[in-house]
């Protein structure tokens, strides 16, 4: 992964619209129940074209890194790059999960998002059950990653708040 950190910005879009439905991992969608113990965070699917746009050597997997919707905070987020066998997709995707709880959804806003690093590779599960215990763990994963030094200073990284200018997409 010798490319990151990978830096990107995008419109968020519509995305398969299973993420809260069956997951209790919105993709895009407001608050919710997650994991039925915690209110959800948000997440965000990219266009084709932000994905097209993704270097054609980043391995499919999971990731964590920071996030931003618009002009506000920065938070921790996990990050789904490929085919998501379990949904047998036919486009590659990349779908955020944002640890942070958002009270509207956030469909058309800029998201901004620095990928840090690395934490398994794409795979397939056996049940429902299965993904979400993976989702679950990945997600507990990032925080961690995410607390330590080295790559909590990312989150203060100019990309997300530019020295005077309103962020705007691909600039």
């Amino acid at each position: 992964m010798r490319q990151l950190p990978y830096f990107c910005r995008g419109e968020v879009v519509k995305g398969f619209g299973r993420g809260s439905r069956q997951l209790g991992v919105p993709t895009g969608e407001p608050a919710g129940p997650f994991n039925r113990h915690r209110r959800a965070a948000g997440g965000a699917n990219f266009s084709e074209q932000v994905v097209e746009s993704f270097p054609s050597d980043i391995s499919t997997g999971i990731y964590y890194g920071w996030a931003c919707v618009g002009n506000g905070d920065v938070h921790k987020m996990v990050l789904s790059i490929g085919w998501n066998p379990f949904y047998k997709n036919t486009k590659k995707s990349v779908e955020t999960h944002i640890i942070h709880t958002f009270k509207e959804d956030f469909y058309g806003e800029i998201l901004s998002i620095a990928i840090i690093g690395y934490i398994r590779p794409e795979k397939n599960f056996d049940s429902l059950e299965a993904l979400i215990s993976a989702i679950q763990e990945d997600i507990e994963e990032a925080k961690r990653q995410l607390d330590l030094p080295e790559h909590r200073k990312l989150k203060e990284d100019n990309f997300f708040h530019p020295p005077g200018g309103k962020i705007v997409n691909n600039h």
